[in-house]
């Protein structure tokens, strides 16, 4: 009881000060949306009390969406055939369907649907959302609340004659000062640190400013005109007895289940985003559980609909601000709904002098926010065939719908991806067949394996792997056996990196370093075959950025580039059922009179059907002294290459323990018991297993068939240069004997 009262007291404020950027914002995304302003004071009420209680995040604020004005405006306008208060009653029951919809898609377990779209076409069309917002708001920005253009592309163009209209003194220039300010503020806000003018929010501040310059201009008339009652909002005085219900009147039209479609897909994809990305901010490091919200998200709209709200989103800035206030628990999202209502029984006067132009500002700064030139820049710089899939998705969403501007990015996405693969049959073969191969290693690793690509269609199976796997545990990813990874899985992985380290585990990529990218940009698509030699520096991996930093601070030489002279390590046992076929990243050292050489190796066993792949991260120490063959590795494994190679076991009765943990073959077993004296076994005994294997020249020595995160070639390289400070030391002597 106490911890829930703790909770409590915690998280009253942060619930406050969202309710106050909420209030403006959902009646401003109503008005924005054709609604009255009253639903979407509903929409977060309704979210913030049920899904506060039913969902399944722990500190994601929820209420109406910027992503669906668009989709809401359509429904209205499509439903009502031009009628917005019949189009209104008909969306609702839109909404209800829509939130039966979400609901069901919880049950099914469809918390991961948002990974099935890639990334560029969902920022394309968030992008689009923006510039959707934009163009009717700055109308009602400069003071004309009903411009007579229709359509994006036709309100960007009317703009001057608004400006026209304005200067003409046609527009009340109370209702653009008003709108001119509020947008100054947005703006300003972040730029001038002031503690007395954060105490506030912006959006808040702009309310408090519109409201009182209503009142005084109705006081003073003489002084200052005041603004005709159509700029004002309209919230009935008791909005009990005007609540708005559903007409299910159009349900067997065709129009109207595009419309819940439609909400439906703009709803569960914006929540899950946020979901996703609150999860990130949470300074606990929790998971939400996306399944549960989305039911709690369903029920919530249900249930608004039914009042007169719109669907219940979750939403990231209101939630980024409920986080930066120190919420801990879904009670900040209970009492931002509670304040709201409180807001609407109790201020219902104030905020009917609320001005539409003010209203309007806060929504021209969040669609620019959506559509900034930063945005298409951030995109531009991953590549530009991310910037093209952007564009279309972007272009196709304002000039038909959202529900077009998406497909039209996923196809776009499917046909260069087909391009880049340049093998159709294997995009479509991969897409619905498992590729992925996931199992916990003898030191407690879990590694898994992709196999020919990962995009945003098939990432689900990755997905599903990374789930099931503890945060707190170290994972490496292995992509040495895919061709291409997309910019939407390098993304996800991104994220997925973060959750790890938080959670004191690890997630360490290996396999990108064949591939190359047509950017620098870290998240760029990957593609084998694609590397830009003139760029090789600015595209390395992430893995080999920290091989390149280690070699420097050993002072030793690093190159990534492919190497096709592989003949001293074919020259070991080991490869004579192996063939290699090419060498990447070297990293060049001596200790002493030994040469040491570590590299990734590609080879393969096996041919035809037969044939599999093999990568390997090796060290091979080039001695100028010879010594006895022989092969060392932990008992029982490998013994089939030993024993192939003509070898007997040989045991060391001194040392029965070594013996019991390592296998040693040789064919001289005297010089192999010579070689392998007291120090050389305690120093092998007080260190990782590896297999070691000698050809008489040298030493090849890794420690399992896969490559080396970054940690284990520390730990390999570590082990070369100890020991050949021995053999350097003591044990040439006796090999010269």
């Amino acid at each position: 009881m106490q911890k829930i009262f703790k909770n409590i007291r915690e998280n009253i404020f942060p619930g406050f000060v969202v309710s106050l950027i909420a209030l403006p914002l959902s009646l401003g995304l109503a008005l924005a949306s054709g609604v009255p302003p009253i639903a979407g004071i509903i929409t977060a009420v309704v979210g913030g009390i049920v899904v506060s209680v039913l969902g399944g995040s722990h500190i994601t604020i929820t209420g109406p969406g910027n992503g669906l004005v668009v989709a809401t405006l359509s429904a209205v306008t499509i439903l009502g055939a031009g009628n917005m208060a019949e189009g209104y009653l008909y969306t609702l029951a839109a909404v209800i369907c829509s939130g039966v919809i979400m609901y069901l898609f919880g049950l099914l377990r469809f918390g991961a649907l948002s990974d099935f779209f890639p990334t560029a076409a969902v920022q394309g069309m968030l992008a689009a959302i923006g510039l959707i917002i934009m163009a009717k708001q700055l109308h009602v920005m400069l003071g004309e609340v009903s411009p007579e253009a229709s359509g994006t592309a036709a309100l960007f163009a009317t703009l001057p004659a608004t400006l026209s209209s304005l200067f003409r003194g046609e527009l009340p220039m109370l209702a653009y000062a008003i709108g001119a300010l509020s947008l100054a503020i947005m703006i300003l806000y972040s730029v001038v640190r002031n503690r007395f003018l954060h105490l506030i929010p912006a959006p808040m501040w702009i309310v408090l400013i519109a409201i009182g310059v209503t009142y005084f201009s109705q006081k003073y008339p003489h002084i200052l005109q005041p603004l005709p009652s159509e700029y004002l909002i309209n919230i009935p005085e008791n909005f009990w007895d005007d609540l708005s219900f559903p007409n299910f009147g159009k349900v067997g039209h065709f129009d109207f289940w595009v419309a819940v479609f439609t909400l439906t897909l703009i709803s569960s994809m914006e929540s899950l985003l946020s979901i996703k990305a609150v999860d990130k901010l949470d300074p606990k490091h929790r998971r939400s559980n996306a399944n549960k919200d989305l039911r709690a998200l369903g029920i919530a709209t249900m249930a608004s609909g039914a009042l007169g709200g719109l669907n219940v989103v979750s939403v990231i800035a209101r939630s980024s601000v409920n986080v930066n206030n120190g919420a801990t628990t879904r009670w900040s999202n209970f009492f931002h709904g509670a304040f709201l209502l409180v807001f609407l029984l109790v201020f219902t006067q104030g905020l009917q002098h609320i001005s539409l132009p003010a209203l309007a500002a806060i929504l021209v700064y969040t669609g620019y926010k959506l559509a900034s030139p930063a945005v298409f820049s951030r995109i531009l710089k991953v590549g530009w065939i991310q910037l093209a899939i952007f564009l279309i998705t972007l272009i196709t969403t304002i000039f038909t719908n959202l529900i077009s501007g998406i497909v039209a990015g996923i196809l776009a996405t499917i046909i260069f991806q087909i391009w880049a693969i340049d093998r159709a049959q294997v995009l479509l073969r991969y897409t619905f067949r498992p590729n992925t191969l996931l199992y916990r290693e003898t030191d407690g690793k879990y590694l898994l394996s992709v196999k020919a690509f990962s995009n945003f269609l098939n990432f689900l199976g990755v997905k599903k792997k990374l789930d099931s796997i503890p945060f707190s545990s170290k994972v490496i990813l292995d992509f040495s056996l895919a061709k291409f990874v997309d910019y939407s899985v390098m993304e996800q992985l991104q994220g997925y990196q973060q959750n790890f380290k938080n959670a004191g585990g690890d997630l360490e990529i290996i396999g990108l370093d064949d591939m190359g990218t047509t950017t620098k940009h870290p998240l760029a698509p990957r593609l084998t075959g694609r590397r830009n030699k003139k760029d090789s520096q600015l595209q390395l991996s992430h893995r080999q950025k920290a091989l390149r930093l280690f070699s420097k601070k050993l002072d030793w030489h690093y190159a990534s580039q492919k190497f096709q002279n592989t003949i001293e390590f074919e020259s070991f046992k080991y490869f004579e059922t192996r063939v290699i076929d090419t060498g990447r990243n070297q990293v060049q050292g001596k200790v002493g009179d030994i040469d040491i050489l570590m590299a990734d190796l590609d080879y393969h066993e096996g041919e035809f059907i037969a044939r599999e792949s093999i990568h390997s991260t090796m060290v091979m120490l080039t001695l100028n002294v010879e010594i006895p063959s022989f092969v060392m590795d932990k008992e029982n494994l490998l013994d089939k290459v030993a024993h192939l190679a003509g070898f007997d076991d040989i045991n060391f009765a001194k040392h029965p323990d070594f013996s019991k943990t390592f296998n040693v073959k040789g064919k001289d077993r005297k010089a192999v018991i010579r070689f392998l004296d007291d120090e050389m076994i305690d120093f092998l005994q007080a260190n990782k297993t590896y297999h070691i294997e000698s050809n008489g020249k040298a030493l090849l020595i890794f420690e399992k068939e896969r490559l080396s995160i970054l940690s284990e070639i520390k730990q390999l390289v570590s082990f070369a240069s100890r020991l050949s400070s021995i053999l350097n030391s003591k044990l040439y002597d006796k090999c010269l004997d």
